[in-house]
């Protein structure tokens, strides 16, 4: 249940990257939204050429949970690494020539691995930075650390939130879910 109105997210277009969504997909749907698929496994370039060719991308939804895995050091880099490819792919292809984006990044939950908190910390920064350097284009960008005990429906009632036009006051934080 959502305390969203219907039709909130009306002509947006949010594209998901990191793998297979967590109930995200649906509630952005179900508010209105047009939700698109990026493949996992695309470059830099091809990730731009897809969002170039997608009408009207507004936001880029980046979950790492799906591609983390065990959680160890190739993990980290892999999620890392994909987290920027699609977050570039689809800035440098949509947000940017359209003058205003999102980018809402989500850290795997801390039992993910070894290397979950290095995550956490990683998109954070990431976020922060791409706050300071994308700006002048439009665009923001904040990361999500969910908590162990953090539902899948908080988690996809937070991103609907923040890529709402009531997300556009928040840029370069970090939104804690629960200290456990």
């Amino acid at each position: 249940m959502t305390v969203f109105r219907q039709g909130l997210l009306a002509g947006r277009v949010v594209a998901l990257a990191g793998g297979p969504p967590t109930g995200v997909g649906d509630a952005l749907a179900h508010l209105g939204a047009r939700v698109l698929e990026l493949d996992p496994g695309l470059d830099e370039d091809a990730a731009r050429e897809w969002a170039t060719r997608e009408d009207g991308v507004s936001a880029l939804v980046y979950d790492a949970a799906p591609g983390f895995g065990n959680g160890g050091q190739a993990a980290l880099r892999e999620s890392l690494e994909r987290a920027w490819v699609a977050a570039r792919g689809v800035a440098t292809g949509a947000l940017i020539p359209a003058g205003a984006g999102k980018v809402v990044l989500i850290a795997p939950r801390p039992g993910a691995g070894p290397f979950a908190a290095a995550a956490g910390a990683a998109f954070e920064n990431l976020a922060r930075t791409l706050s300071v350097e994308w700006a002048r284009f439009g665009l923001t960008a904040v990361a999500i650390a969910p908590g162990a005990l953090t539902s899948d429906a908080e988690l996809a009632e937070l991103v609907c939130f923040l890529v709402s036009p009531a997300g556009d006051y928040f840029d370069g934080c970090l939104f804690e879910l629960g200290a456990l």
